[in-house]
């Protein structure tokens, strides 16, 4: 068939224009591209600069989403997005950004639950720490380096490459990227044993406000101390840590126990309120709290699962002393290498190959909500009733409980910016996920997680109530002009006592609040929003 020649110029155009619309930049790529080639003349820069009328926009941006509640039409995409290989290039994208008067939002693995590392409600540029992922391993000296982009899963599989007795006391979702977790006081199993992330840490690179490279010495105790447990994003673009290594023993032990309300469940959850946080701190214990249906009974079922840094035997002699209502026994219980308890915590199948740490696809999104809480007094019997009902009202709304105590109740709240360390039993992570993408189904969903919050208020830590922040939660306060006393309401829930420090920490290196998200920290005064 023969396509009449005014056709063929029409399609000729239609061609043209679509390929220009992404081929030929605005004028803000084009601003952006000329400040960073001045800083960094190469014919490389452009590579990292992908504008959102590029096809792999949505590709990039997407990869690292994980809450779905955030990647609808209506979320405001960044203008651009620069994926810096080097720190060169952060400190260039810290600058230019300024000159080009964007705002710069800063995502590591993307696990931020109310997504502040990437949306804004203005148009801003999102600095991908992606390809920032080396991971440095040095046995002898039993440290790392690690750069922020890489994720937990990534660390623990370069960790076990050089040692199967050594680990380090991080998170068990291997998808997390390790500059939100690192920075935000990021914790695991052996929080019991070791304490948490930034207890570990022993040096830093930082991108300040003026693109200057800083190490520990450079930065300053002050500025250390404060992007150990506040979010490094506050304060500039934390670009590696060096951190230490622990030891494990060649064989640890996990297990699982369930039990639902009728099976004993509610002696086994008043029980595990204080046994999870005084019993041996080779042991941690989480409790699952999850509505469920049983004998087609709307009830609720209790779930303890751990982590022994030890054998079987060890394991079972500690909780028929300290626990003898959970009714452990070997067949509940798995020895196995540290290693493979990392992959067990994720969820993979016995067997499954540590490699599998490596693969950062994101494959399963789902609309979630999380809010948190921490627990200084067990709740009693008929509290633990009265939640119970209150659950099966609210049918989706899980609650995780992880225990504290040992290594915790050890280390000064002011040692770094995480305060909540002793008196605290344990902390409670609600969960909520949906699939229906509907608004009708998000207001539902988050009016149950906050009705199952606000029951527990009775229960939960007070003046102020405490959260969590790698546990974001936008419900606690947000800032529209980052005053001061914006800033109380949220940085004293998730900084207690040393919010005020950690102001002045701000005030001292980003006094015109160039990092800032609408929970950052705010500087005393300030100048720009």
């Amino acid at each position: 068939m023969e396509i009449s020649k005014p056709l063929l110029v029409f399609f000729s155009l239609v061609f043209f224009n679509l390929s220009f619309s992404w081929a030929a930049p605005d004028p803000t790529y084009q601003s952006l591209l000329q400040c960073l080639s001045e800083i960094i003349p190469s014919p490389n820069v452009s590579a990292v600069i992908v504008s959102n009328n590029n096809p792999s926009f949505a590709s990039i941006l997407e990869s690292r989403i994980h809450n779905a509640r955030f990647n609808r039409t209506s979320t405001l995409k960044p203008t651009i997005i620069i994926t810096p290989s080097d720190e060169s290039l952060v400190s260039a994208a810290v600058i230019c950004s300024q000159k080009v008067g964007f705002q710069l939002k800063i995502r590591s693995g993307g696990h931020d639950y109310e997504a502040l590392s990437y949306t804004s409600d203005k148009p801003f540029f999102l600095l991908d720490m992606y390809n920032l992922r080396e991971v440095s391993i040095d046995i002898p000296d039993e440290s790392a380096w690690v750069q922020t982009g890489a994720t937990l899963g990534e660390l623990y599989y370069h960790i076990w490459e050089k040692s199967n007795v050594h680990g380090f006391p991080a998170g068990v979702c291997p998808t997390v990227g390790v500059g939100g977790h690192i920075g935000g006081a990021g914790y695991g199993t052996m929080i019991r044993k070791y304490g948490l992330t930034t207890d570990y840490v022993i040096d830093a690179k930082i991108v300040d406000v003026n693109g200057k490279i800083l190490d520990r010495k450079a930065m300053g105790e002050d500025l250390f101390w404060a992007i150990r447990g506040a979010g490094g994003a506050n304060f500039g673009v934390v670009t590696a840590y060096k951190i230490k290594l622990v030891k494990v023993p060649e064989k640890v032990t996990v297990f699982r126990v369930e039990r639902f309300l009728d099976n004993n469940g509610t002696e086994v959850a008043f029980k595990w309120q204080t046994v999870g946080a005084t019993t041996d701190p080779n042991l941690f214990t989480r409790m699952l709290l999850q509505p469920n249906t049983n004998d087609k009974q709307r009830t609720v079922k209790v779930t303890v699962m751990g982590l022994y840094l030890g054998d079987i035997n060890g394991l079972l002699t500690l909780l028929n002393k300290d626990f003898p209502e959970l009714r452990l026994n070997k067949e509940n219980c798995t020895e196995m290498p540290w290693i493979d308890s990392v992959l067990w915590w994720a969820n993979f199948d016995l067997g499954t190959p540590p490699n599998v740490l490596l693969d950062r696809n994101n494959t399963d999104t789902k609309f979630v909500k999380r809010k948190s809480d921490y627990v200084q007094t067990p709740i009693p019997r008929d509290g633990l009733e009265s939640l119970w009902q209150k659950m099966v009202q609210n049918e989706k709304v899980g609650l995780t409980c992880n225990s504290y105590g040992g290594k915790m109740d050890e280390i000064d709240p002011k040692e770094s910016a995480f305060p909540h360390r002793k008196g605290n039993l344990y902390k409670i992570q609600y969960s909520i996920n949906w699939d229906d993408p509907s608004i009708e189904a998000d207001i539902k969903y988050t009016t149950q997680a906050k009705a199952v919050h606000e029951f527990m208020t009775q229960f939960v830590s007070k003046n102020p109530r405490r959260a969590y922040l790698n546990y974001r939660d936008i419900d606690i306060g947000s800032a529209k002009t980052w005053s001061y006393e914006e800033g109380k309401v949220y940085g004293e829930s998730y900084f207690a006592e040393n919010f005020d420090r950690l102001v002045d920490v701000k005030t001292a290196v980003d006094p015109n609040n160039f990092f800032r998200n609408e929970q950052s920290i705010p500087p005393r005064s300030t100048k720009a929003a």
